[in-house]
């Protein structure tokens, strides 16, 4: 009799989980509370709060920021900063004062001292990038693991530099492809716990997204208007070329940012920078009158005479509301490119294979944060 065999039953493939968005849970009340308490603690130190502001931001942010239900940590301290800031201030004061005295004597023999002494700062900064890059990293906290950061950030200098003078020479056309090999090297480097960044995306594909910018870039350094449109657009297509080329071992980011979305926000910072700008003048001219006054001579008279030029009380003023202004334009800036852009370029952001990030061991040092000191004191530092 014959025997009836019949194929062993394959279950069929598991569904692959559907790519899952990246979610932002804090008010912007909230942000702007923050970031306006931060400006009048800025205000009476001098400046100097804005290493605790800046740890205070970045908790907010990575607070609110919502992968897989969990949400990022920021274990960073304004301490840190400040002593990253100071230790790295200790060491280019002298650099600066060095070179400024071999500069003065440099000019006599008509030797272009300036060239070099730019040279090693743009240097430099590139490392204080990479370092500072490499902070933030060991300070960001997911799932109880945190990311970290291997490399040199003297070959990413140098690399970034080679690549700068190449950008220069093509008049930027050489911009997307130096983007897209400085950014291979850094994910490369970039570790979360035993998970490997990568990067995928490539020079190419962001020229041919944006190679229209480069057309009208001249256009808008004539026609203004043009300038926000333009910036804002090119600033969309690297966002999401970038986020969607970020990988860590099965994980993927996938951007839609459509290059709309930054526009408004800069034309709001520039119609904040007129209001505070008038606000400015005609704080000044009230300021001007009142010293005047106080003088005893004509209003005309004084401005005509070599008291106004000496007047410290105008000057102590005029400082005063300087920084009250520049602290004013950073609660705009904060809010509107910082948190504003933040949430718009998270908004359009999915994630594919989270899984793959499950069952990570946790590896990598800490890193200390004399690098974003240096960042800080060359003012190169991104967020």
């Amino acid at each position: 009799m014959n025997q009836m065999s019949w194929p062993p039953q394959v279950p069929p493939p598991s569904p692959m989980p559907p790519p899952m968005p990246v979610a932002f849970s804090g008010s912007r009340g909230e942000f702007f509370d923050l970031v306006k308490r931060g400006a009048g603690l800025e205000f009476v130190t001098l400046g100097f709060y804005r290493f605790w502001l800046l740890t205070d931001i970045r908790r907010h942010l990575w607070a609110n920021t919502h992968v897989d239900g969990d949400a990022a940590e920021y274990t960073g301290r304004g301490k840190e900063l400040l002593i990253g800031f100071l230790v790295a201030l200790a060491i280019l004061v002298p650099v600066y004062l060095g070179y400024f005295l071999i500069g003065l004597e440099a000019e006599h023999i008509q030797a272009f001292a300036s060239i070099p002494l730019i040279a090693f700062f743009y240097l430099f900064g590139q490392f204080a990038i990479y370092r500072a890059r490499r902070y933030r990293l060991t300070r960001t906290v997911w799932h109880g693991v945190r990311f970290w950061m291997s490399g040199s950030g003297w070959i990413y200098a140098l690399q970034a530099s080679l690549w700068g003078l190449l950008s220069a020479v093509t008049l930027g056309l050489a911009l997307p492809w130096r983007t897209a090999a400085l950014e291979r090297y850094k994910m490369r480097h970039t570790f979360y716990g035993d998970l490997q960044g990568s990067f995928e995306g490539r020079g190419w594909e962001f020229f041919k997204r944006g190679w229209w910018l480069w057309l009208l870039t001249p256009i808008a350094f004539y026609v203004f208007p043009l300038a926000p449109f333009i910036y804002g657009a090119f600033k969309a297509i690297e966002w999401r070329w970038w986020l969607s080329g970020i990988r860590f071992g099965g994980v993927r980011l996938e951007s839609s940012l459509p290059k709309s979305a930054l526009i408004g926000l800069y034309w709001k910072v520039i119609g904040w920078i007129v209001v505070l700008g008038l606000v400015f003048s005609a704080y000044l001219a009230l300021a001007a009158v009142l010293v005047a006054g106080m003088s005893g001579d004509a209003f005309s008279e004084f401005f005509k005479s070599q008291e106004f030029a000496k007047s410290i009380p105008l000057l102590v003023l005029a400082g005063i509301g300087y920084l009250a202004f520049a602290l004013a334009m950073n609660i705009v800036i904060r809010v509107y490119l910082l948190r504003d852009l933040w949430v718009r370029v998270l908004g359009s952001v999915n994630i594919s294979g989270i899984d793959a990030a499950a069952n990570v061991s946790a590896r990598g040092e800490m890193a200390n944060a004399l690098g974003e000191g240096f960042a800080d004191g060359l003012d190169v530092g991104g967020f």
